[in-house]
């Protein structure tokens, strides 16, 4: 290695990305190596208009930070919160003989490279440093054996980074203006919303059918377990009956040549089956084989993580990250199912002591990727080194643990023999009263060598399907055996809409129509979540009204650009750029300014006046006069100019015509109570953004007169409003109580000259005397509190943080949390119901209710909040020896 070239005296600077990465390799440098992280991109195109150099403020382009009428040329500049770092590596660099970037061997990995490189201007040697595992030994042989900066793949990440500049900044301008402020767009983001808002229409437009068949038990009276078995009616008279698949999405049958039997039916035809004679038709035996599932690579890791652990494809890549810097997987980031040589001998050795070498096959699996356009030849997600440490000998624990441990059974398993057995169909014939020939079918399976199922089964989306380690034993059958039907019964059954997404089913629908890049799933549907576009229910992504009304605009105006086919070949070619087979900036001059006939997005975004914003927000519910409209303050009901909100947790296909029907029928609004008797104002009780208020209705100000001004909104009057207690409702409340609330902030009198006021606050009812305050025990001590009860109060010591009151006790008791093993109960607080495990509180969010939440859900929810909790604190560089010079090419294009 480079140390050994006669000048191990000199120095070598390391830059990673990541200060865990940094302390890792730090340990296996040694001395003569100072290793230093630049803590992600250190430069990016301006994000506010104060980031643009003054020099280019009046420059047309400049919003945008891409200057499209010079060959797309990106603005790029040190973001504020990194230019003491960038200050700190230039100082390093200084005393350094070389230069090592080591960032990942990704796109974006490649262009943090360049960009330190384009940053730094090294006088020094610079090497390409690359790995795909922190071991010793990776490291030692990354050192050795660098390499050139690929300028092909910062090519592909800086067009895709350009391309989503572009469509961000002049497409989310169109949501502001036509739907609501503050709203974003994106080239992969709004597609991914598309597909969420396409599933729920489905679920909208769909209608159930009711549909019954006969279930038996049949009994072969032989003294053997299993001696019974259940088989469903499969014909009456050779036709077929009608199951689930036969139903279109419109409740009707796609084929009239089954029979469909209803519950008169299908009872009549149990009946005249009570005394039937049965024996079976046909025995047909299979052999029975399960192939192992191929490692780990990011999609399966994240849908794998989301099945059986319940984490969040973001989650799920951050503890990759940190299982990866800390030295125990290879990179998380990968499209690729292949092992080495020498993690395929790992995973072999490993099985044989673990399960014998009987459960090992004589010669290695080799898996090839289907994934089209893999981006990079890493290998699949494994555990890292040249033998594996099981789960128990790798010191790890909570989440960390539970993740290597999956990443580590199904490298495993990877490498074991297939699962062999024996799958059996049955048919039981009968005829019945009314000499109707009947044909029931039974369907089992035996595993006799469970294989790689020893080590690992996959999870599946839909939870009433059979794991692939199920058994289903059936008596040992021949056709022409007689058997009675110990029980025969008619079901019904119900067809069922097609299911919402989940983030695991989303990341594989992403993937199987090759829509954006495995790595960026996590921060693609992070980024829907968080802008509100999308919420969770369970497990499911259900889509906000919001998101309906954005993406009904694009489809309509913006067509191509949320296309899955546009998207999906806009991956190839950025997948060509990184190849070597298309240049950046005709790629990129087609799709802003147009060409070969296509519309650019220039042009889209030129001419808005045409759309309609009121329509784009609206959708008429299916079988009635009433409207959903989107508005600022959320989506509403309207019909004919009367309004009523819709409820915050209800889901889009919940909403329909008799839910509307019942939301209007509800106690408006507006409830008037009375009048002051005072005042003479009208008091009225309503619901509001921030929950039920009352308030009064003062008199409208005349018009001025001819020539005078109008008064000043200012100097307008404000209605008196207040809050309704918890223990109040808009149904209930009287004109008195509504009265007692308008006198709240209440004066209750005054200690050692100074007033005391009862008031209701954001933590609760309190007392206030200058700038002491002590709080109330309830809402309702507001009305009644004395001077006197507020002096014994205030002589008593402040209670501080959570002593202020006993522990309310808790709305639910959930199972144990996979990361801390404590339990996880749901309590009641200031903000609303949260859940926690006593170390750690998240609230519940939208589409989540005390009743309904899992165990699960509450584990992710917990999680999420660990994610946010403060970074830890950056390690300290490390010094280490050095390596000979090797001079990287450099990029044509200059960068202000």
């Amino acid at each position: 290695m480079p140390a050994k070239d006669g000048n191990a005296g000199a120095t070598r600077l390391v830059i990673v990305e990541s200060p865990a990465k940094a302390k890792t390799i730090a340990g296996y440098l040694g001395r003569g190596y100072i290793v230093e992280s630049s803590i992600g991109h250190i430069r990016d195109l301006p994000e506010k208009a104060d980031d643009i150099p003054e020099k280019y403020k009046g420059e047309a382009w400049a919003r945008l930070g891409v200057n499209v009428d010079h060959e797309f040329e990106p603005l790029y500049v040190v973001n504020p919160d990194k230019k003491s770092q960038v200050s700190k590596l230039k100082q390093l660099l200084k005393d350094a003989d070389e230069l090592y970037l080591a960032t990942d061997e990704d796109r974006e990995g490649e262009a943090i490279a360049w960009h330190l490189r384009e940053v730094l201007k090294p006088k020094v040697p610079v090497h390409r440093m690359v790995f795909h595992e922190i071991t010793p030994q990776a490291i030692q042989e990354a050192v050795a054996s660098p390499r050139d900066l690929n300028l092909r793949l910062v090519d592909a990440q800086e067009t895709r980074r350009i391309l989503d500049r572009l469509y961000g900044y002049e497409v989310s301008p169109v949501l502001w203006k036509k739907v609501k402020p503050r709203l974003s767009a994106g080239r992969v983001q709004s597609v991914a919303t598309r597909l969420v808002v396409e599933r729920e229409r489905e679920r909208m437009a769909f209608t159930a059918a009711a549909y019954w068949d006969l279930q038996a038990l049949f009994d072969t009276g032989r003294d053997e377990d299993p001696r019974r078995f259940g088989a469903t009616l499969a014909s009456v008279d050779g036709r077929r009956v009608a199951q689930g698949r036969d139903f279109a999405s419109t409740g009707a049958l796609k084929s009239a040549d089954v029979l469909h039997l209803d519950e008169a039916a299908a009872g009549a035809l149990a009946a005249r089956l009570e005394n039937a004679s049965f024996s079976v038709t046909s025995v047909e035996r299979k052999p029975y084989t399960r192939k192992p599932y191929a490692p780990f690579r990011t999609t399966t890791l994240q849908q794998e993580a989301s099945r059986k652990l319940g984490f969040s494809a973001k989650y799920t890549m951050q503890i990759a990250q940190r299982l990866y810097e800390n030295g125990f997987i290879t990179y998380m980031r990968t499209d690729s199912i292949t092992l080495s040589e020498t993690a395929v001998a790992a995973a072999r050795g490993q099985a044989i002591k673990l399960y014998g070498s009987a459960y090992v096959p004589d010669k290695p699996r080799v898996y090839t990727s289907k994934v089209k356009n893999a981006q990079e030849a890493h290998e699949a997600i494994r555990p890292s080194g040249e033998e594996f440490r099981t789960p128990g000998e790798t010191g790890l624990s909570g989440d960390l643990f539970r993740l290597y441990e999956l990443i580590w059974q199904r490298t495993v398993a990877s490498q074991m023999k297939d699962a062999v057995g024996e799958s059996v169909s049955v048919k039981v014939g009968g005829a019945s009263s009314a000499g109707e020939k009947v044909v029931f079918g039974a369907t089992g399976r035996t595993i006799t060598f469970h294989g790689f199922l020893k080590a690992y089964v996959e999870g599946a989306d839909d939870p009433s399907t059979d794991r692939d380690d199920a058994e289903k034993r059936l008596p040992n059958l021949s056709e022409g055996e007689r058997l009675t039907a110990a029980e025969l019964k008619a079901l019904a059954h119900s067809t069922k809409p097609p299911s919402r997404y989940t983030e695991a089913s989303l990341v594989k629908e992403l993937e199987d129509r090759e829509i954006g890049r495995p790595s960026t799933y996590a921060s693609i549907i992070g980024t829907i979540l968080d802008r509100g576009y999308v919420f969770k229910k369970g497990t499911a992504l259900v889509p906000s009204f919001l998101a309906f009304a954005v993406v009904n605009l694009l489809e309509q105006h913006f067509g191509n650009l949320v296309d899955y086919d546009f998207t999906a070949d806009m991956e190839k070619v950025l997948d060509d750029i990184a190849n070597d087979r298309a240049e950046r900036v005709p790629e990129l001059r087609r799709f802003y300014f147009g060409g070969d006939g296509d519309e650019g997005l220039k042009e889209m975004v030129t001419d808005l006046g045409e759309i309609d914003a009121k329509e784009i927000s609206s959708f008429p519910i299916r079988g009635s006069d009433i409207v959903i409209r989107v508005g600022r303050y959320g989506p509403y009901l309207d019909r004919e100019g009367a309004r009523v909100n819709v409820p915050e947790d209800m889901t889009p296909d919940e909403l329909t015509a008799e839910k509307a029907e019942e939301l209007f029928s509800r106690p408006s609004g507006d409830r008037e109570l009375g009048k002051d008797p005072v005042t003479g104002n009208v008091i009225v009780a309503r619901s509001g953004r921030f929950g039920p208020y009352v308030t009064e209705v003062l008199p409208e100000e005349p018009a001025p007169a001819e020539g005078k001004k109008r008064v000043k909104k200012a100097d307008v009057p404000k209605p008196r409003a207040g809050s309704l207690f918890k223990s109040m409702s808009l149904d209930t409340i009287t004109l008195e109580q509504a009265l007692m609330l308008l006198t709240l902030p209440r004066v209750v009198g005054e200690i050692d000259g100074e007033e005391v006021t009862a008031q209701n606050g954001k933590f609760g009812p309190y007392i206030k005397k200058g700038t002491d305050s002590r709080s109330l025990a309830s809402e309702e001590d507001l009305l009644t509190i004395t001077i006197d009860q507020a002096k014994e109060l205030f002589a008593q010591p402040k209670a501080r943080g959570r002593g202020r009151a006993a522990a309310a006790p808790p709305l639910r008791e959930l199972g144990e949390d996979p990361n801390s093993k404590k339990p996880i109960v749901v309590k009641e607080g200031r903000f609303g119901p949260y859940v926690t495990d006593g170390e750690t509180n998240a609230s519940l969010r939208k589409g989540d209710t005390v009743e309904d939440i899992t165990t699960e859900r509450a584990a992710e929810l917990l999680a999420e909040r660990r994610e946010r909790a403060p970074a830890p604190k950056r390690a300290t560089t490390t010094r280490a020896k050095k390596a000979p010079a090797k001079k990287p090419a450099a990029k044509s294009t200059t960068k202000s």
